[in-house]
């Protein structure tokens, strides 16, 4: 997957164009994990995009360029920064399909805070898609004879943007759903 976003950023990162410490992006929620749902990114980006309130203003003077991509994930990419960073002039500008958009939009970027359903553990913690969360108690699993136990981490967990109560992830091969109260982020 590396070699194919390398062959089709030019060996660049496709946010900003920087050319050194490039890594694979994933732009959750994914369905296959491939480099149709991924882009090439450089550290800075990546760790802004990962760490909302660490913006850098003057770094995000490249999602003029960014946002006419012609591959998806950087679209989404750039929308969801776009939106984060308040950019109305840009964001009117830009266009996307109807999936498209409902994928830049499963993160909860560009939502009214007070609209924002907001996901969090037992101990208070807000939890992201993407997180990893351990289990703080055996729980059964509805319509299978599976109990997941005490201690179980989650991996890449998926918030539900409708209840802040449940989240998804996979349990010994299996995607369930999870109430928030019985997990802690790791």
């Amino acid at each position: 997957m590396e070699r194919t976003l390398n062959k089709r950023s030019g060996s660049q990162c496709e946010l900003c164009t920087a050319t050194e410490n490039l890594k694979v992006y994933q732009v959750l929620p994914t369905k296959k994990a491939g480099a149709d749902e991924s882009i090439l990114a450089c550290t800075t980006c990546i760790d802004q995009i990962e760490n909302p309130g660490n913006e850098d203003q003057n770094h995000w003077r490249c999602l003029n360029e960014s946002m006419w991509s012609e591959h998806i994930p950087v679209q989404v990419v750039s929308w969801r920064m776009l939106s984060r960073l308040r950019n109305n002039e840009l964001l009117e500008q830009m266009y996307l399909d109807e999936d498209t958009l409902a994928w830049a939009q499963a993160t909860g970027e560009g939502e009214e805070d007070e609209n924002k359903v907001i996901h969090r553990d037992s101990n208070g913690v807000i939890l992201s898609t993407g997180d990893s969360v351990v289990l703080i108690k055996d729980l059964k699993v509805k319509g299978s004879s599976m109990v997941a136990k005490q201690g179980t981490a989650v991996r890449n967990i998926r918030l539900d943007h409708e209840n802040a109560e449940y989240i998804e992830g996979r349990v010994d091969g299996q995607t369930i759903v999870i109430i928030t109260q019985y997990v802690k982020k790791i």
